[in-house]
Formats: structure tokens, C-alpha cells, sequence
């Protein structure tokens, strides 16, 4: 299969407890660079102006440099890290949505691992959790990745309104509990056995990655985030067979702080300001999810589903979603996938009516020589815009890529 979205348990992990002389470090570094020319037809009540904004034809480039020097003692223990930097000045894959969109470029991803053949891996750092990395969905072969929030690079809105709803079920069955994407965790996942690899996750608190470096009061953030999430690879004759499972939650903020305007002097002018600290209504929470794929000869099927509860006690921003699609690895350099994605946002006012994202996309992929692909692809994708009942934007993409990884 040249290329799929799918979280493999292929990670083979250890730990020793004796000293032992250091050996020479392997200084690896890799990374991709995807580079994207697309037409876009963009309408919908969401949109105003007789030219919306990315209409027509546009740009999209991501990539990183992704830096992962290790060194293996000679007891057999391997101690690295991983450092991923973006490689183009959005400072995000996420395009014209994104909030992060005209920041220079950052570094993304940053732990260490302690690994070793008998053990398991140890990440120490900021990294998705065990959940998210184990999870997979709908095969994919093209770079314009649909279980993702990467369609909102040519259609405005496909986000949820906030940064962290990227990372929850309306966008992408590859979730974090109530969005706690890449903070400082530390994550164990054990050796592959048979096919099976187990991982399991702790986030002291859901702060992002690059503000993770003082501390926080943990009775006004998300915190002590716990994820589990398995993974099986195996063959069974001619069928390949992976499935996961995955689950996670964590402590919701005890209190929640208001400030409120008092008097024309007040938060838009030169007064004084009320501060009211009160108890967080809301519950714990919490994200599930589950995945499978099976490859029979050349051809691919695979889906999943997931669902985020964001603790609010009407349900509200509570979200779900899941994938289908099918792959066909043709003989030769061809690869061909046709699938979607469906996502629905409990709403969060008293108008009635969720908020809906659906997308679907059909596309190729050409191999032209050793981490060199060249993708055509043709995506639809309809979404109200987040907490505006009856706003919606749609459009009908049609793209090339060419893809380099090293």
C-alpha cells in the first residue's frame, strides 16, 4: 500500500536498568514537503461578497524537518529524540482557517524516547497521546487528508471556531480528550506482541506545547489527562487486518473565571473591572474511539468512529464523526481512493439544529521515484459554521500535489 492514513503498532520498545558505555550517535533527520496548486468553487450563506475568500485558484504547501538523533548503549538501551519543525512560514498545515495562519515557523512536535526490545518505548514531552497515535480510520493515498481539518487550506470554516476542536470528532476521528493537542505527557507503549501494542498516556494539564514550559494553577485547566488506546496488525491468508480502540479523559477545571464590565469605564475603557471565580459546572471530559481497515489483494476498505464529550451539561459542543473509504493499489505506479468524512457538533445556543461538516473525495496517486508521489484529487465538502445555526459554507475543490518525503 504506497500511502494510507493509518496508526500501525509497528513500535518495538525496551528498558535496562545498568549503566552501560555510550556508542556513537546516529544524528537521523527526515522529514516531508507536500506542495498543493488548486481551483476552488466556494458559496454558501456564510460566505459574503461576490468573491469569497479563496475562490479561485490558491497555494498550499506543509511539510517538516523532523530531526530524531539516537543512541544505543550497549546494554541494548536507546535513549533519542524527536523534534519536528515546520517547514513553511503558515507556521501551520491547516491553511486559511487556522488561527496560527501568517506565524513564522515553529517547532511542533519536541519529546524523547527511552526504547529498547524487551521493555516497550517511553516519550517523554510534547507529543499526541497513545490514543490518537494508536487510532486508525478510512485508507487514504492522496496528501489532502479529509479525516483532518487539511481541507480548510482551500474552503474557509471547516474548523470548529476554536483551535482545540482541530483535534476533536467532528473534524477528525484521530481525537484528544476535549482537545489537548500535543502538550507535555509522558506515554508508555509496550512491545509489539503478536500484532498487539498497548499504549497508555498521562498530560499533568492540557496546556499546548509551547506554553508548557511554567506552571498552571490546575483548579482553572483541564488536567491529569489519562489516554489508553490498543492497536492489532496481523494476516490471516491473503487479508491484512488492523484494528484499534481507544479511550481518554480527564479532570475538569474546578473553577472558572468571569470578568465583568462595570461601568463605561470598564473593560473597554480606563475602570475598574469585577473578577467573579466560580465553580466549573461542567463534568469530566471525555473521548472513545475505534478503527479498523482489512487489505484483501489490492484493495483496502477500512472506517472509524469516535466521539468527544466536552463535559457541558446540556451536551452542548459535544461532537462526533467517522470514516469510510476504499483504496485500490492498481499494478504498477497507481493508487486510487474514494471515501468520506461525517462529522456533527451538538450546538451550543437554544436555536435548535447541530452543526454538520460532510466531505467526500475521490483521488490518485502516482509513484515517480523513490519518496517522490504525484497526487489529482477532487474533493466536495459542505460545514455550518460553528456555533451559527443555519450558516453554512460549500465548496468543490479540484487539486494537484506533488509530495516529497526524505
Amino acid at each position: 500500500m504506497k500511502k494510507q492514513l493509518l496508526c500501525t503498532s509497528a513500535i518495538a520498545l525496551g528498558f535496562a536498568a545498568a549503566p552501560a558505555a555510550a556508542q556513537d550517535w546516529n544524528l537521523d533527520w527526515g522529514g516531508f514537503f507536500n506542495s498543493h496548486v488548486a481551483i476552488s468553487d466556494i458559496s454558501g450563506s456564510g460566505i459574503g461578497g461576490a468573491d469569497p475568500e479563496g475562490d479561485g485558484l490558491d497555494l498550499h504547501t506543509t511539510g517538516e524537518i523532523i530531526f530524531t538523533p539516537s543512541v544505543t548503549l550497549d546494554n541494548g538501551l536507546t535513549f533519542g529524540i524527536n523534534v519536528q519543525i515546520e517547514a513553511q512560514n503558515q507556521g501551520s498545515s491547516l491553511g486559511i482557517d487556522s488561527l496560527t495562519r501568517g506565524r513564522s515557523s515553529y517547532i511542533d512536535e519536541s519529546y524523547a524516547t527511552i526504547s529498547s526490545d524487551t521493555f516497550g518505548q517511553l516519550d517523554i514531552g510534547g507529543e499526541n497521546s497513545a490514543g490518537y497515535k494508536l487510532m486508525t480510520g478510512a485508507p487514504e493515498v492522496t496528501s489532502m487528508f479529509v479525516n483532518s481539518p487539511s481541507t480548510s487550506a482551500f474552503i474557509p470554516f471547516t474548523g470548529t471556531g476554536t483551535a482545540s476542536g482541530f483535534r476533536q470528532a467532528a473534524i477528525s476521528s484521530f481525537t484528544e480528550v476535549a482537545g489537548n493537542n500535543d502538550v507535555q505527557r509522558i506515554t508508555y507503549y509496550t512491545p509489539d506482541f503478536n500484532g498487539l501494542t498497548i499504549g497508555v498516556s498521562y498530560a499533568p494539564e492540557a496546556n499546548s506545547n509551547a506554553t508548557s514550559s511554567f506552571s498552571v494553577d490546575k483548579n482553572f485547566v483541564l488536567s491529569d489527562v489519562f489516554d489508553i488506546g490498543v492497536n492489532y496488525s496481523g494476516s490471516f491468508g491473503t487479508t491484512d487486518v488492523t484494528l484499534a480502540a481507544r479511550w481518554g479523559t480527564g479532570d475538569a477545571a474546578g473553577f472558572s473565571i468571569t470578568t465583568i464590565d462595570a461601568g463605561p469605564d470598564g473593560i473597554d475603557g480606563n475602570g475598574d473591572d469585577n473578577v467573579v471565580v466560580a465553580a466549573n459546572p461542567n463534568s469530566d471530559p471525555e473521548t472513545w474511539g475505534i478503527g479498523a481497515s482489512f487489505t484483501f489483494s489490492s484493495i483496502t476498505v477500512g472506517g472509524s468512529y469516535a466521539e468527544n464529550d466536552n463535559g457541558v451539561a446540556s451536551g452542548a459542543g459535544d461532537q462526533e464523526g467517522w470514516s469510510l473509504g476504499v483504496v485500490y493499489d492498481a499494478a504498477g505506479p497507481w493508487a486510487f481512493e474514494a471515501l468520506t468524512y461525517q462529522g456533527e457538533i451538538t450546538a451550543f445556543n437554544g436555536a435548535g439544529g447541530d452543526l454538520d461538516r460532510e466531505v467526500y473525495k475521490i483521488g490518485a496517486s502516482r509513484t515517480l521515484g523513490p519518496g517522490v508521489d504525484w497526487d489529482i484529487y477532487l474533493f466536495y465538502e459542505e460545514r455550518d459554521i460553528a456555533t451559527t445555526v443555519g450558516t453554512d459554507v460549500e465548496g468543490t475543490v479540484l487539486g494537484t500535489a506533488i509530495n516529497l518525503s526524505f
